[in-house]
């Protein structure tokens, strides 16, 4: 089962919407408020996928590097409605993505 870490910039109530992965928010990890970067190195030892809103991210960090892949919301919203309706394809880049690798989940 792929292990998800749910960035801050996230609903916590997305975790509803991600069947079939074990999925915990930086806050259930215990590390709330820890900046991208040693966010990214704490999280490559306990998980498979980083996933976030921060567009920025794949400019700020070097993603190829990491033992863990990131998935990129960027749906325009971080409501919860509003990533619902792009569910399916949240859960398809969770299966997909490698470590290394940014997958950006867009709106239709």
């Amino acid at each position: 089962m792929r292990r998800v870490l749910l960035d801050e910039n996230l609903p916590r109530l997305l975790k509803r919407d991600l069947p079939g992965f074990d999925v915990r928010t930086v806050a259930e990890a215990g590390w709330a408020g820890t900046r991208n970067g040693k966010l990214l190195r704490l999280a490559e030892a306990e998980f498979d996928i980083f996933l976030t809103a921060d567009r920025g991210l794949p400019h700020q960090q070097t993603v190829g590097v990491l033992a863990l892949g990131v998935v990129v919301l960027a749906v325009g919203s971080t409501m919860l409605e509003d990533l619902r309706a792009v569910a399916p394809r949240i859960r398809k880049a969770i299966a997909v993505v490698r470590a290394g690798e940014i997958i950006q989940v867009t709106p239709a």
